[in-house]
């Protein structure tokens, strides 16, 4: 095993490993350790099924099935498909606008999820290039380079994470296959509250954790404050300086730590360009840090 650090911005690509090998505890060490200090890892030129990804995700923490519960493996509710592709009949083979908006999957959850692990076997393709690229910024960086002020101003408080408004957003988007929640759906998932800053299970540092995609207002301020901060946070967490964008090639298995990273999947492709991706969630399930020491 290869670990190689992107040049700049969160990630690394891990060369000479084949995923469908049983994770052995030093590989799954390195791993893990590697997750926490880069964020993002690619494992290019892999050959998984459903059943094998699931069995690498689950390695790293219970495999979350989609509130959603659609377009799964078969057997497998664990790992979904997102697809822009149809079958003859026309039905959809995934889900199409999966991830576009900047956000970090299950903030609205009070169980959080450590990472997502995605698999593609498709990429959309235009003139020789890959579309649909995936894009990352560093909340490790993001959380140091805050000013002292608001780094006090928000210490120990806590922001308001709602999963029906990324799902609402997405609906609206031209294309989308989102119906509205159910009332089921909903209460599966009520908002609930999350620390803006968190120390991270595996490197001992503190990330701020508050992302455009679920954040609806910070407790215990008064609401145009509460506005007012997010604004600010979001857009200083936007920086280039904190940015990594994954382009896609088939075969790529990218793994991204949902705690110290927040992500965007950019929609730049059509429907006559063909993309599906496996995808599985694994939830903060484990004791990371004795398991990375």
């Amino acid at each position: 095993m290869r670990i190689i650090a992107n040049n700049s911005g969160p990630g690394a690509r891990v060369e000479e490993f084949d995923l469908r090998q049983p994770l052995e505890a030093p590989d799954f060490r390195t791993l893990l350790r590697a997750l926490g200090n880069f964020g993002v890892l690619c494992f290019p030129r892999q050959d998984l099924d459903a059943a094998k990804l699931a069995a690498f995700a689950g390695r790293f923490g219970t495999l979350e099935v989609n509130v959603a519960n659609m377009f799964h493996a078969e057997g497998l509710p664990e790992i979904m498909h997102l697809s822009n592709m149809r079958d003859a009949a026309g039905t959809p083979l995934g889900l199409s606008d999966a991830g576009q908006g900047w956000h970090t999957d299950m903030s609205y959850s009070h169980d959080i999820a450590l990472a997502n692990v995605l698999h593609a076997k498709l990429v959309p393709m235009r003139d020789g290039q890959p579309l649909g690229d995936t894009q990352f910024l560093d909340m490790h960086a993001a959380y140091e380079d805050l000013p002292d002020e608001v780094k006090q101003r928000l210490e120990g408080r806590v922001a308001v994470h709602d999963f029906e408004k990324f799902w609402d957003v997405m609906r609206l988007r031209p294309g989308s296959s989102r119906g509205p929640l159910t009332e089921a759906q909903k209460a599966r998932k009520p908002p609930v509250q999350q620390p803006i800053f968190r120390v991270h299970p595996v490197t001992g540092r503190r990330v701020l954790y508050c992302n455009p995609g679920y954040a609806i207002r910070i407790a215990g301020l008064e609401p145009a404050e509460s506005d007012a901060m997010l604004a600010f946070l979001f857009r200083h967490q936007m920086q280039a300086k904190f940015l990594h964008s994954h382009h896609w090639t088939p075969g790529d298995v990218l793994m991204w730590d949902n705690i110290a990273t927040i992500h965007n999947a950019v929609a730049d492709y059509g429907p006559d360009e063909p993309r599906f991706i496996l995808r599985a969630q694994v939830m903060a399930s484990l004791d990371y840090g004795a398991l990375a020491a």
